[in-house]
């Protein structure tokens, strides 16, 4: 597949879901992701709360699910991770994902549960920027995920220790335990080796991005939604992250995971080397984003990134980091929810289209059309592929 592509539609609620597969299309879906081989969909939860902008959207996923079905891709997989701060069974129902998932036959895996997968030792076949400095003891990955396509469905949105993330942090959760925060000071070399190890294990990797309303400001979860009106596509999970973070307002080149990613050759980070499809002029959009910071990114800065990094081992790595993790929780959840985010969601849900379509969102009434038939095998329980033993560990 062919780097430095990246679709762009305008959208509105009416035509969402057919501006989807319109992405999808433009974007190239069908020439990266193999015919015949399961594939996994990566939403995007931030945050279990309903906030629009930090979480996959309802009309994205049915809208991918649409397209992929329409295409003949009939098995597909939900696969989700835990975190320590995010319930992924509270974020799929209040986010209204589970009733797609439900209604499109759409199985759901979690890569937390053993019934659902195991860990396996994973040998490089690049050399690693951190994560064997991270874990000397080896890189463990999900068994699940060898052989099969991916598709990510993150939204465009700030970061406050990337800048921006995307389609290439959306491998962060699905590809890393719940040790992952041990990362978070080499966090944009852990996603280059994260985009390298995709590259090497599927047998697909696409990405479609939802900037209907694009996050603005300390993310991923304490932000303010703008409305945008956009979806991006494409397989060059560099390129789409690139093209995001332009439309954001920040220099691409300037951001460390997406200049390393560029210079490793795993996509196009350079804006003037990114081919534009379909609404071409959006790409043109500066939205003056800012990030900033909330009440968590400034204790995490200065444990992870500044002066009190030497003794970071002692909070994230010994039972302190329940107590980080307890006030992150806290924080957002009792805090920064009930005073500022639901009193923002709620202003969205009156006051914008996108947040009237999600307040009243209900299924396509056509949706039998892309559900497989029994026959078909596509709803039933999914095996481990034999493919996984190619990247276990004698």
């Amino acid at each position: 597949m062919p780097k430095g592509k990246v679709a762009i539609v305008r959208t509105t609620p009416e035509a969402v879901l057919e501006d989807t597969r319109r992405v999808m299309q433009l974007g190239g879906y069908e020439e990266a992701l193999e015919k015949g081989a399961t594939t996994i969909l990566k939403d995007n939860i931030s945050w279990h709360m309903p906030y629009l902008s930090a979480n996959t959207t309802p009309w994205q996923l049915e809208g991918v699910i649409r397209g992929l079905r329409g295409a003949g891709y009939d098995d597909l997989v939900a696969v989700h991770n835990n975190t320590v701060v995010t319930d992924p069974y509270k974020g799929e129902k209040l986010n209204k994902l589970t009733p797609l998932y439900e209604r499109y036959c759409v199985p759901e895996l979690f890569n937390f549960k053993s019934e659902d997968m195991g860990w396996i030792h994973y040998k490089p076949k690049t050399e690693m920027l951190a994560l064997d400095k991270v874990f000397p003891d080896g890189i463990h990955i999900p068994d699940y995920f060898a052989g099969k396509n991916i598709v990510h469905l993150p939204t465009v949105k700030c970061h406050i220790y990337t800048t921006t993330t995307g389609a290439m942090k959306n491998a962060f959760g699905g590809l890393l335990n719940t040790r992952r925060h041990y990362t978070h000071t080499w966090i944009h070399e852990t996603l280059v080796d994260l985009l390298a190890i995709q590259q090497d294990i599927h047998s697909g990797v696409f990405a479609v991005m939802d900037g209907t309303l694009a996050g603005n400001g300390p993310g991923p979860r304490t932000m303010q939604p703008v409305k945008k009106d956009v979806m991006l596509a494409g397989s060059d999970q560099v390129a789409i992250d690139a093209v995001a973070a332009k439309l954001m307002g920040f220099d691409p080149m300037s951001l460390k995971f997406i200049r390393l990613a560029h210079e490793r050759g795993l996509g196009i980070g350079d804006p003037s080397q990114i081919e534009i499809v379909g609404d071409t002029d959006v790409a043109e959009e500066n939205w003056h984003f800012h990030v900033g910071h909330n009440a968590a990114s400034r204790v995490g800065h200065g444990l992870w990134f500044g002066p009190l990094g030497s003794i970071q081992k002692l909070f994230f790595h010994t039972p302190l980091v329940y107590a980080f993790i307890f006030a992150s929780f806290f924080y957002h959840d009792y805090i920064w929810w009930p005073f500022k985010g639901r009193p923002i969601q709620h202003r969205v849900w009156r006051e914008t289209d996108w947040g009237r379509l999600f307040a009243g969102y209900t299924i396509a009434e056509d949706a039998e059309r892309f559900v497989p038939s029994p026959e078909s095998g596509a709803c039933k329980p999914h095996d481990l592929p034999d493919e996984a033993k190619t990247f276990a560990s004698d």
